[in-house]
């Protein structure tokens, strides 16, 4: 099954009134008095198009008028597609683009783009290419020199961040991290001391486990469990990652949806950690100096290489010369 960005199954009210309104993408029992956006002829290319996470009036008009627009689009899900499409009047053909088709759709789709067509790719929800394959289809567009035009909009990501409490100014997205247990914590050693928040989607029957790894790992920082984002049953809830673990090993799985928020390292550990990768890099390159020069020499040079002070050095490798 293809991955992508949580909030797929849309179960608020909007996305509910959507998925009555049509069974096919060329419905016009719509629930609202908003005219179909008008279709205009768009440069030929491969249009990446956001759609909505969950609520779903969070469609930008730009997005609307690409879909009714363009020539086709090509859809993860072609019936979730369609409530979409039919809550908006858009009559556009849908084909679907996944992973199990991609590799016969996707010369066909070029062929088009070749031809003149204007293709819009949107996957279930949020925004495409984020934790799914479509890139592929994005990197041979690019390679036969085609047009390649964003979208922007919806994306889970950028909606957990806005609401975490954590910093933003720089983050990591990881997508979901490995079902097994080792190599979850594998996955996790990896970014311990990266200095930025972590952004990580996780299914509701892995969330204990993995947020139980998260504390092992990464210590005691503070994290947010998104769920359910735009949607009528929509919950942050915050604390630590020890404390979000007991939580959601007394409480069980949740339903829906969800994105996890870590903060960064705190600061004083991260110069600890740093200090203590620099001492180890230094130690080996001082025993690799020491095989061919003397203790000074060999402090010299290393201290050039990595800053550390040439005096701990020298005095380390007179440890070393002695021990040896």
């Amino acid at each position: 099954m293809q991955r992508r960005e949580p909030g797929s199954q849309a179960k608020n009210e909007d996305a509910a009134l959507g998925a009555k309104d049509s069974s096919s993408a060329g419905g016009h029992d719509r629930t609202d008095n908003r005219p179909a956006p008008e279709a205009s002829k768009l440069a030929p290319g491969l249009y990446v198009v956001s759609t909505p996470i969950g609520n779903i009036r969070d469609v930008t008009q730009r997005a609307l008028e690409v879909l009714a627009s363009a020539d086709v689009i090509a859809a993860e899900d072609t019936r979730h597609t369609a409530r979409l499409l039919a809550r908006y009047g858009i009559g556009t053909r849908l084909t679907p683009y996944h992973e199990h088709n991609a590799r016969a759709v996707r010369p066909r789709l070029l062929r088009r783009i070749h031809g003149g067509d204007a293709i819009a790719l949107v996957s279930d929800a949020g925004t495409p290419l984020i934790s799914d394959p479509g890139y592929k289809l994005v990197d041979a567009a690019l390679e036969d020199g085609l047009g390649v035009y964003a979208v922007p909009g919806p994306s889970a990501v950028l909606a957990a961040l806005s609401i975490a409490g954590l910093p933003t100014d720089r983050f990591l997205f990881l997508g979901f991290l490995p079902s097994r247990d080792s190599a979850r914590r594998r996955a996790l050693n990896d970014v311990e001391w990266i200095d930025a928040s972590l952004v990580v989607f996780e299914t509701a029957r892995r969330l204990r486990a993995s947020l139980a790894d998260m504390a092992a790992v990464l210590g005691p920082r503070s994290a947010a469990v998104c769920r359910e984002m735009t949607k009528t049953f929509e919950e942050v809830r915050r604390g630590s990652l020890a404390e979000l673990a007991e939580h959601y090993e007394a409480a069980g799985a949740p339903k829906g949806e969800i994105v996890v928020v870590v903060g960064p390292p705190d600061a004083e550990m991260l110069r600890a950690a740093r200090a203590d990768a620099a001492a180890a890099t230094a130690d080996s390159l001082l025993r690799d100096a020491l095989a061919s020069m003397g203790p000074g020499r060999a402090a010299s040079k290393v201290a050039a290489a990595t800053g550390v002070p040439r005096n701990t050095l020298y005095a380390r490798a007179l440890e070393i010369t002695k021990k040896a």
